[in-house]
């Protein structure tokens, strides 16, 4: 596989797209197209099977999205696209970026299926066909299954993040579903990184693909890469050390076993962050409290192991820590590709103990770098000065089920309760729920205010995460 240098500011215009299409692309604001666009559409656009190396944040989304609305007939009342995902979240996002191209294009339906909430909603859904299907793999079978969903006119096909889909636990799910997909259907397969298992499924799915990599072009300038020694048992201590240093507004540290990711994340906690685990085995509800604190900055230190981070959509993350040395080249540079993005500078920090040492050598030879080493001391007992998150999260049980909008809650918090907006971040509609973000010093009142008082003349249960 190999990749190339893209000239600067291809504009969308010089490709035979949808004049509806290139009236989502301006609403989305996209004036010229990333490098994994301007590579992968072309091809897409002829009809022809791909498989691309493409890490998250680098713009693969809109490119096999044009690609599936491309070939989309709204006349015709069947699925004719189907996106497989490893997460819920992941698949929602890739649900709401569809659904932005496809402004344009008058009555297309779209529908998201994933586990991990009720069926009955979704088969509800299915009774009358969505042009558009974005999920997980084991929902999708699933219906499949209960002859909910037809695939027997699907047209274009994609595998997103195939890696950690395989990683999961999905491979024989995939190729069951594949095998339902009409074999002319048109199929793309995107993934962060090339294990052996992924060339096999590709081999096995698609017809003479063209090949695209973007891997390692949009991200190893903008960071500081630094190597730190580690005593394995001197870990904790060592991590809560870099952290007061450095003094991240927003960090994600990567274990590479789910078992340990509760185990740091308490310790962080013990020592005084505003940590948060992020693994697999949380349920649904949970772990999308955990993103949403988050990127809300009401916590900042996320602990995550490689999977459940793929939801994580956060543009201007400062600092990756791995807290163990990845197994590979590849996991490495998708993990520390996560920081440094649109121009930003980024810090990418490796606790390496004595026993990674050939691990992290493979690394270094992958990017042809020797990267600084440090020795920096542990911290003794509990340590004074510790940054916490600038923002707090209070959540409201109701949501859009009770027609609830975000200026009610906006207007809620200004009003009675006396806080000025520039005090409020991010607020989170959904169905049942909503969230938002109070700068910390205010959060106390916020709290206090909206249990005492009324939103749209209701009263809700508040509490804070």
């Amino acid at each position: 596989m190999c990749g190339m240098d893209t000239p600067a500011a291809i504009a969308f215009s010089t490709l035979p797209l949808d004049p509806a299409l290139l009236r989502g692309i301006e609403a989305l604001g996209y004036s010229a197209m990333t490098p994994v666009q301007a590579q992968a559409l072309p091809p897409i656009l002829e009809g022809r099977d791909l498989i691309a190396q493409a890490p998250t944040g680098s713009g693969k989304t809109a490119a096999f999205g044009l690609g599936l609305l491309q070939r989309l007939d709204p006349s015709l009342v069947r699925t004719q696209a189907l996106v497989l995902c490893p997460t819920r979240e992941l698949a929602e996002q890739v649900g709401a970026q569809l659904r932005r191209l496809a402004s344009g294009v008058p009555n297309v339906k779209l529908t998201v299926l994933c586990g991990g909430i009720p069926l009955a909603p979704q088969l509800a859904s299915l009774a009358h066909a969505p042009h558009v299907v974005a999920g997980t793999p084991g929902r999708i079978l699933e219906l499949v299954a209960q002859g909910a969903l037809d695939l027997g006119g699907v047209t274009g096909f994609v595998l997103d993040e195939a890696d950690r889909m395989l990683d999961m636990g999905f491979g024989d799910q995939i190729r069951e579903i594949a095998r339902q997909v009409p074999r002319g259907a048109q199929r793309l397969l995107f993934s962060a990184t090339f294990p052996d298992a992924i060339r096999a499924l590709a081999k096995g799915m698609l017809r003479e693909p063209a090949e695209v990599s973007v891997a390692g072009t949009a991200h190893a300038p903008a960071i500081d890469q630094r190597v730190v020694d580690a005593d394995p048992s001197r870990k904790a201590p060592l991590l809560a050390a870099l952290l007061l240093e450095h003094r991240p507004e927003s960090c994600v540290v990567f274990c590479n076993m789910r078992r340990d990711v509760d185990e740091v994340a308490g310790s962080l906690a013990h020592y005084g962050f505003d940590a948060l685990a992020l693994h697999g085995d949380m349920e649904q509800r949970d772990r999308a409290e955990t993103l949403l604190r988050f990127a809300n900055r009401s916590c900042n230190v996320l602990v995550a192991s490689d999977v459940a981070a793929r939801g994580l959509d956060i543009d201007d993350l400062a600092a990756v820590v791995n807290y163990d040395v990845p197994s590979d080249p590849d996991t490495y540079m998708h993990r520390i590709g996560r920081t440094g993005r649109a121009g930003r500078s980024g810090l990418a920090l490796t606790l390496c103990t004595p026993d990674e040492l050939r691990r992290m050598e493979a690394i270094e030879d992958h990017q042809s770098l020797t990267l600084p080493r440090e020795r920096v001391q542990p911290v003794e007992g509990r340590p004074k000065g510790v940054p916490r998150g600038a923002m707090a999260t209070l959540r409201i049980d109701g949501g859009k089920g009770d027609k609830l909008r975000p200026g009610d809650i906006l207007g809620a918090l200004t009003g009675d309760a006396g806080l000025p907006a520039k005090a409020i971040g991010k607020i989170d509609v959904q169905a049942t729920r909503s969230y938002v973000a109070v700068t910390r010093a205010q959060a106390p009142q916020a709290l206090a205010r909206l249990r005492e008082g009324k939103i749209k003349g209701r009263r809700f249960r508040v509490a804070a995460l």
